[in-house]
């Protein structure tokens, strides 16, 4: 089983007062492997309405797998691939936006609602580094999917 070639991965999103917590945890386990454990921290909006972010970060090698093979499904994977000089920075983490509304539904697809952010392995650190390594792992993964 070869290597993957990120540090860790943090998924995060919000629950509004008008969303269900489950529904929104429902679809953030869209993402995690099973029985992960997800983070609740409360706050407050402008107006005083409650907020919850819930958000988990994935360091283990296999759980991190599993996240980047879910994203393997997204219908725009090709694009994701051609957009990675771009959502790389240049501290080499890789930033996505996905749709909570069909995580929910099972379906990862770009979009709002829950914020993937990846710290890229990269030997030098450099972003030309990281955009190649996470190219070559979500090319993998999707080749190992087929």
């Amino acid at each position: 089983m070869p290597k993957i070639p990120l540090h860790y991965v943090d998924l995060r999103t919000f629950c509004y007062a008008t969303e269900d917590e489950k529904r929104v945890e429902a679809a953030l386990r869209t993402l995690l492997p099973e029985e992960f454990e997800i983070e609740r921290v409360e706050s407050e909006g402008h107006y005083g309405d409650r907020i919850l972010v819930l958000s988990a970060r994935v360091e283990n090698a296999d759980d991190v797998r599993h996240v980047l093979e879910r994203l393997t499904d997204l219908e725009e994977f090709d694009t994701l691939l051609a957009e990675l000089d771009d959502r790389v920075t240049e501290n080499t983490e890789l930033f996505l936006r996905l749709d909570k509304q069909a995580a929910f539904a099972g379906e990862v697809r770009q979009g709002e609602g829950i914020t993937f952010r990846a710290k890229v392995e990269a030997y030098p650190a450099t972003k030309e580094a990281a955009v190649e390594n996470a190219e070559e792992v979500l090319e993998r993964l999707a080749d190992e999917d087929v």
